[in-house]
């Protein structure tokens, strides 16, 4: 019988819908115009500087959109990022039963940029169940790469048999299980709940 004591979550795909993902933004160039094309190579050019934290949203935003005069104001624009951000059905409840139970130790292990982020911790309450945050944009390094499982491991202080990690994405879950941690692929809350009693984890 395995001795859970971490649980480590994605956010987008899994609490919440994914933040900027190619979903959101195609929305977001239909919303306000943009050529669509040229808007998605640009964001190709920095995403992953934005969401290991090497760049702020004002940073982003002047390389993807505001490098020309809009008729449409950047705070216009980050509200619309931020209305991408809504929660799943019933995900939250389960992630709040099991910080409930004071057993686990909680984490988020998912990609996001900074200001987006901290917007989706502070909007959802994700503070409340979660005591640390092992976000890309803090810890330079971007989910499926090895370095953020090894960092998980390290900065939870346990050993990666007594960890779990939740994802929607199956290539970040062979990463992680390649590191030694549990993966579960969620495809719902009920689901997940199931495939966290077969390892003795219960709500």
């Amino acid at each position: 019988m395995t001795d859970i004591k971490v649980l480590l979550f994605d956010v987008g795909g899994v609490l919440l819908t994914n933040g900027w993902d190619r979903p959101s933004r195609r929305r977001a160039g239909d919303h306000f115009g943009l050529d669509w094309e040229e808007f998605g190579d640009r964001h190709d050019l920095v995403a992953a500087e934005f969401e290991t934290g090497g760049l702020t949203m004002a940073e982003y935003l002047q390389h993807t959109v505001f490098y020309r005069d809009r008729e449409f104001g950047r705070k216009d624009f980050v509200d619309f990022m931020e209305s991408m951000s809504q929660p799943l059905a019933g995900s939250l409840e389960l992630l709040g039963s099991l910080a409930a139970t004071g057993r686990y130790l909680l984490a988020t292990l998912n990609n996001e940029s900074r200001e987006l982020n901290e917007y989706r911790i502070e909007t959802f309450g994700l503070r409340d169940h979660f005591s640390l945050f092992l976000s890309s944009c803090y810890l330079g390094v971007s989910k499926p790469e090895k370095e953020i499982y090894k960092m998980a491991i390290d900065l939870t202080q346990h050993r990666p048999e007594d960890c779990v990690f939740i994802d929607d994405r199956p290539l970040n879950l062979e990463c992680a299980e390649s590191e030694g941690i549990h993966p579960i692929h969620f495809q719902s809350p009920a689901e997940l709940r199931t495939s966290l009693n077969a390892l003795g984890v219960t709500v």
